[in-house]
């Protein structure tokens, strides 16, 4: 079992339940999933970075990559509609656990200059999105086999209906905001 749903179910559901006075277990906020981006507008001259970014998101995340491919045509960027234009990943319960473990205590830690991640990223509906400037952050990637530095975005989808509950289950699982 994944080390942060162990602390989760021990430690973080009895914490939430004291500080927010739920009446009922299932009222405790918990994660659904985690979605993570990476979108690619130079795959529209290149189609060869969508199948390094693939494998790269393949090697971050456990978890093979999906091609998402372009809703509607943008003359001004040369795109056509159903071009494939970036991937993602959606991970749910053990591997998402492991995931947002090695998120927040290897990969974060390791960005420079790092102050921790801004509490400006709620959707107001109790999900949180933060985007990383480089997938070298992470040590499952190979620094001589990068081609090109590409960002990702990371969602975390909660069962939360406020900011506030979101913000308190995600900083009991050691998320490191800024004040």
């Amino acid at each position: 079992m994944a080390r942060l749903k162990e602390l989760y179910d021990n430690n973080i559901v009895p914490q939430l339940t004291k500080d927010f006075s739920y009446k009922n277990i299932m009222q405790v906020p918990k994660i659904q999933k985690i979605v993570v981006n990476m979108g690619l507008g130079e795959a529209i001259q290149n189609v060869k970075i969508l199948d390094s970014a693939v494998e790269e998101l393949a090697i971050i995340t456990g978890q093979k990559a999906v091609i998402t491919k372009a809703k509607k045509s943008i003359a001004g960027f040369k795109l056509r509609q159903g071009m494939p234009i970036g991937c993602c990943v959606t991970l749910r319960k053990d591997k998402m656990y492991e995931f947002l473990d090695r998120l927040i205590n290897v990969a974060l830690p390791r960005v420079r200059d790092f102050k921790g991640v801004s509490g400006k990223g709620f959707d107001g509906r109790g999900n949180y999105s933060l985007g990383v400037k480089e997938q070298l952050i992470f040590p499952e990637i190979n620094y001589d086999k990068i081609d090109k530095i590409k960002g990702l975005n990371i969602t975390i989808v909660t069962t939360a209906n406020t900011d506030e509950e979101s913000k308190a289950l995600l900083k009991q699982l050691g998320m490191p905001f800024r004040n």
